[in-house]
């Protein structure tokens, strides 16, 4: 009886540990699928290639850093978590935020892909990877509201 509990008890965690094993590689292979680095964006943004960049930053993170990477259209995150439309959906487009483990950034590609806008991704480490890199940034100066409604 005892074998049998301990052979049941070690199936068990070997099935978790697989179960969860899965579940992480396919998070990281979609993180690979659903992000570009800072430098294939460059190359991409360098290249001609038809692709939309847009700053999701929140406003404090603009505020206290107001540069953004040259090209890219800022939207404010919450205006696009409500209407994901204002990132046109048949053209090729990347995100960037400032936060960690580029939060905004998921949750708008997340709100967008559950309307099917396939060709949206995110630029891993974002605006400080870009900035990291010595890559070009321009000052931004466009008026914007602090939004504190959360």
């Amino acid at each position: 009886m005892l074998l049998w509990v301990s052979v049941v008890a070690m199936v068990l965690c070997v099935s978790t540990f697989l179960i969860l094993w899965m579940r992480r590689r396919h998070s990281r292979l979609e993180l690979e699928r659903s992000s570009v680095g800072p430098e294939e964006l460059r190359s991409l943004i360098e290249s001609d290639q038809k692709i939309l960049v847009f700053d999701v930053r929140q406003p404090l993170d603009l505020l206290a850093y107001s540069e953004i990477i040259p090209g890219s259209v800022r939207i404010a995150p919450n205006d696009l978590l409500e209407d994901p439309t204002l990132i046109p959906r048949d053209e090729d487009a990347v995100v960037y935020c400032t936060c960690p483990g580029e939060k905004t950034s998921w949750s708008v590609v997340q709100r967008a892909r559950s309307l099917n806008f396939m060709r949206l991704k995110v630029l891993r480490g974002g605006f400080g990877a870009w900035k990291a890199k010595g890559y070009p940034v321009e000052k931004y100066v466009q008026s914007f509201h602090l939004d504190t409604a959360k």
